[in-house]
This record gives structure tokens, C-alpha cells and sequence, in this order.
């Protein structure tokens, strides 16, 4: 299992081939990777905080629950901090399981569990000024349902 919560860019394509080598064990290998966007036209970056350790530890702990839930033989998650410029992965998620439906509906659990409990603290930053991204009702909706 790799947890790893970095400031640097990292390479989900070079990380996926490095985690799917040589696995003749399982399956299926699911990854999603978040991309920086710019839904209105205008975001310069985005500045992404967090308590070293406490998110490392928070981040382990619900991948230790998923790897149990779903009987995963690996995965990973990757996530960035700092300054994060439009087009830039913000993070990666990659689950290996015998079956498909474990590897996806864990790669999913992660995934909502990292968009709406992660304690990571999210700034877009625009031409026209700044503010804080909160959890929506379709993220809250999408983790209530695990």
C-alpha cells in the first residue's frame, strides 16, 4: 500500500505501470486521476493546505478500512499540496483486486472519501480574486452512500 502526500508533480501513467508490473494475482487494476480545472474560466491555480502527518494518518487509515472492505491485494493514493496550476494531477487513485467490482467500487470509496473527508483545505485562486472550496451536496451524497 502507497500513501503519499506530496508537493511535487507526479506521472499517474509512470505510477500506474509501477503498480500494475507484474501482477499476476489479481484481476482487475482501476486508477482515477484528478486534474486541476477551470470550470468558469479564470482560475490562475489552485493552493491546497494540510497538517503533515494528521492527513497522511487520516488518509491511511479509511485505505486500510477499503483494503478490508473490498479484499484489495494493493493500492495507492497519491495527493498533492501547495500550488497546483490549471491541468496539473492533483491526485491518484489506484486499487488492485481479483475481481472488477472490488477494484472499482474501491477506487470509488477513495475517492469520494478523498473529495469530501480528506482534511485537506482547497483555494482557487482567480483572476478576479480567491475563495475556499467546500464539500457540495453531490459530494456529501456520493460518500453517504458507502
Amino acid at each position: 500500500m502507497k500513501i503519499a502526500v506530496q508537493e511535487a508533480p507526479f506521472d499517474a501513467g509512470a505510477e500506474l505501470d509501477a503498480f500494475a508490473h507484474g501482477r499476476h494475482e489479481v484481476g482487475a487494476v482501476v486508477s482515477f486521476t484528478g486534474i486541476v480545472r477551470d470550470r468558469d474560466g479564470g482560475l490562475v491555480h489552485m493552493q491546497i493546505e494540510h497538517y503533515p502527518g494528521m492527513t497522511e494518518k487520516a488518509i491511511t487509515a479509511i485505505a486500510e478500512e477499503a483494503k478490508a472492505r473490498w479484499d484489495l491485494a494493493d493500492l495507492v493514493v497519491i495527493h498533492r499540496f501547495g500550488t497546483l496550476p490549471v491541468g496539473q494531477p492533483i491526485m491518484m487513485v489506484a486499487t488492485a483486486a481479483a475481481h472488477r467490482r472490488a477494484a472499482f467500487e474501491a477506487a470509488e470509496y477513495l475517492m469520494d472519501y478523498l473529495k469530501s473527508r480528506a482534511p485537506f483545505w482547497k483555494k482557487e485562486v482567480t483572476q478576479t480574486g480567491e475563495h475556499w472550496v467546500e464539500a457540495t451536496p453531490e459530494d456529501e451524497d456520493a460518500l453517504s452512500r458507502w
